[in-house]
């Protein structure tokens, strides 16, 4: 245990103070901002105040003081130990492989209420550095609530690059915290940078009070980093797609297509979606009730993908609710379009050593057996062991996607 408070002290103590975020709008709403004063995490666990404003817990509205005191409860049971001459210990839920994992058609991949568990120990070599930036982590987040400040995961990392290591260990130990607290991570005050865009039949005022009116931009739009906090959205879409590449996705706008055959929003994570990307078609779902398709690369990875925008991750199965859109559908490239295109052999990519196992993990999966059109799909895949990218349409014509493909799709329903 001395190691860990030595190793707290050296790589906290002696630098400056974690000087980042702003103050978020909701300070100005009733009750007069910041929940608490105060410097950092209490050495004493202290009565807390009620505060008016609050975060978003579960499906549910929570108060500020409802994370200070999820965060309160690890620190005391930290000092329980300590008072009984014991080594503190963090007990995690684990967040790899299927074991705490069930499917609901409803949700999609989600964790299971009595899951297996793994402890970080504050005596052990392996853990001890883990558990100690767990705490260190736990104190800047605490700090960030009580002040009503946000920071991003890179604000975290760069605030101390050579006690963190890495941005990866500051990502997964935020996310350890948002599972263990049972809290959503943008309740923590911890945003992420964001990399996916938004563009087409859409407005909304984002938590400072700017107006955006994607409708009128020529361009995409960044996916706002705080999704919670926007509100006022406004849409006469008919449809969301989901566009896996953003070079689909720019020539899509080009081309106008939110406009030339129906109102609709496009949306893309740039490849693998991050959470805000993710948190965006979930909120607009929830707002408008529309149809959202994806539109990704006939291989085993565009269908990948799309599994994380309907069903969710593994990983972020704790955050299901919240992520996932079950009615999402598959409108294209399917491997059937392949074939009825008559796309030429010369124009297809052989599957790699990696594609067959990454397809072959997929056909196992939970979801799957739900969907034979989907199962059906991935055998024509796999028995041609070829892939394709959307951009393989162009072999036809350079408009052909947005021209031929999407509008005969969307017209006469040739989605799964």
């Amino acid at each position: 245990m001395k190691f860990v408070l030595k190793y707290l002290l050296r790589h906290s103590s002696s630098r400056g103070g974690f000087e980042v975020g702003a103050p978020s709008s909701q300070s100005s709403r009733a009750g007069g901002g910041p929940c608490r004063g105060g410097r950092g995490l209490p050495l004493s666990v202290r009565k807390r105040r009620r505060s008016h404003w609050s975060v978003r817990k579960g499906g549910k509205e929570s108060h500020c003081s409802e994370v200070l005191e999820a965060i309160e409860n690890v620190i005391e049971d930290v000092f329980k130990s300590l008072a009984q001459k014991k080594a503190p210990v963090l007990t995690l839920a684990s967040r790899s492989g299927w074991r705490n994992i069930e499917f609901k058609d409803s949700v999609g991949l989600q964790m299971i209420p009595h899951c297996t568990t793994r402890q970080i120990r504050s005596d052990c070599p392996r853990s001890a550095s883990k558990f100690a930036l767990m705490l260190k982590i736990l104190s800047m987040i605490y700090k960030m609530v009580q002040t009503n400040t946000y920071a991003t995961k890179r604000d975290i990392y760069y605030s101390d690059t050579l006690l963190f290591g890495s941005q990866s260990v500051v990502d997964n130990i935020i996310n350890d915290i948002s599972c263990m607290l049972k809290i959503p991570r943008r309740s923590l005050h911890v945003l992420s940078t964001t990399k996916g865009f938004v563009a087409g039949n859409l407005s909304y005022t984002e938590e400072d009070g700017t107006k955006v009116n994607c409708t009128c931009s020529a361009t995409a739009v960044t996916v706002p980093s705080n999704v919670q906090g926007i509100k006022n959205l406004i849409s006469h879409a008919k449809f969301m797609l989901i566009v896996e590449k953003d070079a689909t996705f720019q020539r899509l706008l080009d081309d106008d297509f939110c406009n030339k055959l129906s109102p609709c929003i496009m949306i893309t994570g740039r490849g693998v979606p991050d959470l805000n990307t993710r948190l965006l078609v979930r909120k607009l779902w929830d707002t408008f009730q529309l149809p959202i398709f994806t539109l990704m690369d006939a291989d085993p990875h565009g269908v990948e993908i799309m599994c994380i925008y309907k069903y969710g991750s593994v990983s972020m199965s704790f955050e299901a609710h919240h992520l996932t859109v079950p009615s999402i559908k598959w409108l294209g490239l399917l491997p059937s379009d392949l074939e009825r295109l008559n796309i030429r052999k010369d124009a297809l990519i052989p599957f790699t050593k990696r594609d067959q196992s990454k397809l072959a993990s997929i056909q196992k999966r939970p979801y799957i057996a739900c969907q034979p059109t989907w199962k059906k799909e991935l055998e024509i895949m796999a028995a041609s062991k070829l892939k394709a990218e959307i951009q393989v349409l162009t072999s036809l014509s350079s408009d052909y996607l947005s021209r031929v493909y999407l509008p005969n799709k969307l017209q006469f329903g040739g989605w799964l």
